[in-house]
């Protein structure tokens, strides 16, 4: 069956989204309206009232003309959104497993890396939900069917972890995948999850332990060993879903044998913190602080990775665009379990403090290696179990020989933990 590109679901998806945005930004042009006609100073902290019985006038005048009429936009839109709901949703049924593009895949995985929480709270179709694949397909999560799905399922499974605004198929390039290597290579059945990336990540941490319980529980033959492989956010998923799953009693972290991380920002990226300093600038003028609406839409896990949240606690009552200094839990790494981490360096060479800064070009060296100067949050992974990958970008670090020669160096180590 060909693959489509875009589902009947998709259109009533976009329907909403665009009807949200139109809503979303008539505030924001209202908002500039109406602070324009207040005449603040340009670095005015607070709201200026107008300086004169005239202006006063002039001012409330056209807030109140203009207030209607960005009134009646957003009950227009609304309903034109609703109607549209309403016509898609009679289109429905729609087959439920029509065959989905790689590109189709692709782009939802951005929206919800990107979008993510609002879509799962508007419960729009598009929101990805949390599950397993193999072979681009998804798994139903039941003893028969894992069988008939995985008819050579071995006792050891190998968990893989995608990256943010990422999905399960780009483990998956330039022709090579680290996870079908190694499973063929040491007798593993690889399982891939796919994952809403725009969610908190403490919040797919619970989910993710929830599942690799009903995975081990269904899988039709008994679990000796589970190693988790976790790309960039993929390995916060991982470290998270280890906290819960130990705090919940589960029976996986027993058979938890190796815990790898590629590209994992432990401590957080610099692409978020930027986007946190950019918040800030647009806000000192009132003339520019409409615009911090647009920045604000960034995803609840887009915003863990400016200090790599892994806990309810890091981010709960918390103003998450807010500047402010690192607000983590200490979660230490399982010491029954080993822990191995792989770094990328666009730089050729060690070099200096501003390479290791730039480190990948998304995460710093210290940070995807586990560094931290507080010893609360410093990983102490083994010195042995660090790789340093030069000449490597964040996702050509998903393609790198080098890394597919160490991740078979250390499969290769007897698998017994500790």
């Amino acid at each position: 069956m060909k693959s489509i590109h875009v589902h009947l679901s998709d259109l009533q998806g976009y329907s909403r989204l665009a009807v949200q945005a139109t809503v979303g930004v008539t505030d924001l042009v209202e908002a500039m309206h109406h602070t324009i006609l207040r005449l603040p100073g340009p670095l005015d902290k607070h709201s200026s009232k107008p300086a004169s019985a005239a202006h006063r006038l002039v001012e409330g005048t056209l807030r109140t003309t203009s207030g209607l009429i960005y009134s009646a936009v957003r009950g227009i839109s609304n309903l034109v959104g609703g109607g549209l709901d309403v016509a898609l949703r009679q289109l429905q049924p729609e087959v439920a497993q029509l065959p989905s593009s790689a590109e189709r895949a692709a782009f939802l995985s951005i929206l919800n890396g990107v979008l993510g929480d609002h879509l799962t709270t508007h419960a729009n179709p598009l929101a990805i939900t949390m599950g397993w694949y193999q072979g681009g397909k998804p798994l139903e999560i039941a003893t028969q069917s894992l069988a008939m799905a995985i008819p050579q399922a071995q006792p050891r499974i190998l968990v893989l972890l995608h990256g943010h605004c990422m999905n399960e198929l780009q483990w998956t390039r330039n022709g090579h995948n680290h996870g079908e290597l190694l499973a063929a290579a040491h007798g593993m059945s690889p399982v891939y999850l796919r994952y809403n990336t725009g969610q908190h990540i403490s919040s797919n941490g619970r989910a993710l332990a929830d599942q690799l319980q009903s995975l081990v529980d269904a899988w039709p033959v008994p679990v000796e060993q589970i190693d988790i492989v976790g790309y960039s956010m993929g390995g916060l998923l991982a470290r998270s879903a280890l906290h819960y799953g130990t705090q919940a009693g589960d029976r996986w972290i027993e058979k938890l044998g190796k815990l790898v991380f590629i590209g994992t920002p432990h401590h957080g990226s610099m692409v978020e913190r930027a986007g946190n300093m950019l918040d800030v600038a647009m806000d000192a003028s009132p003339y520019s602080r409409a615009f911090t609406r647009l920045g604000k839409i960034r995803s609840a896990g887009t915003t863990d990775l400016r200090f790599g949240n892994l806990l309810d606690e890091d981010w709960h009552d918390r103003d998450r665009f807010a500047p402010g200094a690192d607000p983590r839990q200490s979660v230490p790494l399982p010491q029954a379990v080993s822990c191995y981490a792989i770094a990328g360096m666009i730089a050729w060479v060690h070099g200096d403090l501003q390479s290791r800064w730039v480190g990948d070009g998304l995460v710093p060296l210290s940070s995807a290696l586990g560094h931290h100067k507080d010893p609360r949050h410093a990983l102490a992974i083994a010195p042995d179990r660090q790789k340093t990958v030069y000449g490597a970008t964040h996702l050509g670090l998903l393609d790198s020989q080098a890394v597919a020669d160490q991740l078979q160096e250390w499969f290769a180590i007897d698998s017994a933990k500790g």
